[in-house]
């Protein structure tokens, strides 16, 4: 797969849940579980980790040097990696009850 190609796809699937994890915060805010759960702060964590990657893959599409561009790719397609981990640990937790 071509690694324009490859940026596009972090792109798409890092703003989408970017998006979720916005909603996922403001839910907990609205409804004061915040306070009470580290919930938020992991969700949080995800969302700029998967901001950061949606820049980087943006910035890797739009750059003409192929060597810079590739390194954006490479970055953005670990931060969304670290990103995605991050968001299964979280939600294992809650399935399992330790962080409530």
């Amino acid at each position: 797969m071509p690694e324009k190609d490859k940026s596009s796809h972090i792109l798409n699937t890092s703003s989408n849940l970017l998006g979720f994890c916005l909603v996922v915060i403001t839910s907990l805010k609205v409804n004061n579980y915040s306070e009470k759960t580290l919930i938020d702060e992991f969700t949080a964590l995800s969302a700029l980790l998967f901001m950061a990657s949606s820049i980087l893959s943006f910035l890797s599409m739009r750059t003409e040097v192929e060597k810079k561009a590739t390194r954006f790719e490479k970055t953005a397609d670990t931060i969304f990696l670290v990103a995605l981990m991050c968001i299964f640990i979280t939600v294992a937790l809650i399935t399992f009850h330790i962080l409530i």
